[in-house]
């Protein structure tokens, strides 16, 4: 099957959780907004009044008949399609349960830049970014890195899932977004360190990394770097 990957063109995002699976599987896909009309494409689906299950907003995926849309639940579709998830229905769900603990950890990085709201400018809001980033990097940053060290510490021999790539896209974020934090942190959660180099590692994924499919990191998604909030 050729999955179609729905998400702004110019972000990694929450897109780019999904996209690390289905590079890392070698699925046969495509970024539809990447491509020549493609936005115009991805708002055309996303608003057709002949879809029953329209999504929110991208990510969705279409695989065949079915347009699945929300990070955590293309990627609990996509995980046994792609050999990224448990075959027993009880680790499928454990998986699907540390993706959507990942989802909370991006959103409180989201917002330690936009703590008042989505819709102003990051310059409308510093004063309040300043103590939500303190605040994330004290407390919720170390609580978030050391839930999923004692997760890989219990659950080290297992082989590699989707949740381990989303870790892995997270611990690049907040390098990119907090690197004076996490050089501070790091020594801390040296499972975490390790998966991140595993990860990078991967043949299909190092190729992709490497390539220009990878979009940089900027100052449009959802890790961004601003110097005043690195403590």
């Amino acid at each position: 099957m050729r999955y179609e990957l729905y998400y702004w063109p110019t972000i990694q995002g929450r897109g780019e959780f999904i996209r690390l699976a289905l590079e890392d599987a070698g699925a046969d896909y495509v970024d539809v907004a990447r491509r020549p009309r493609g936005m115009a494409a991805m708002m055309h689906l996303m608003q057709s009044a002949a879809l029953r299950h329209a999504p929110f907003a991208p990510p969705f995926l279409r695989a065949g008949e079915r347009v699945i849309a929300q990070t955590a639940s293309i990627l609990l579709y996509l995980g046994p399609r792609l050999g990224l998830a448990p075959r027993s229905e009880a680790g499928r769900l454990w998986v699907h349960q540390l993706q959507l603990t990942i989802a909370d950890w991006l959103l409180e990085a989201h917002d330690a830049h936009h703590p008042i709201g989505g819709g102003l400018y990051y310059e409308q809001q510093k004063r309040e970014a300043r103590r939500r980033a303190a605040q994330f990097r004290k407390e919720r940053l170390p609580k978030f890195m050391g839930y999923f060290e004692d997760v890989l510490d219990r659950t080290g021999g297992e082989r590699i899932h989707y949740a381990h790539l989303s870790l892995f896209q997270m611990i690049a974020g907040l390098r990119y977004a907090f690197p004076r934090a996490m050089r501070r942190l790091e020594a801390r959660y040296p499972l975490l360190v390790e998966l991140h180099a595993r990860v990078a590692a991967r043949p299909r994924l190092a190729k992709y990394l490497a390539s220009r499919r990878r979009i940089a990191f900027n100052r449009q998604g959802i890790f961004r770097h601003y110097p005043e909030l690195d403590g």
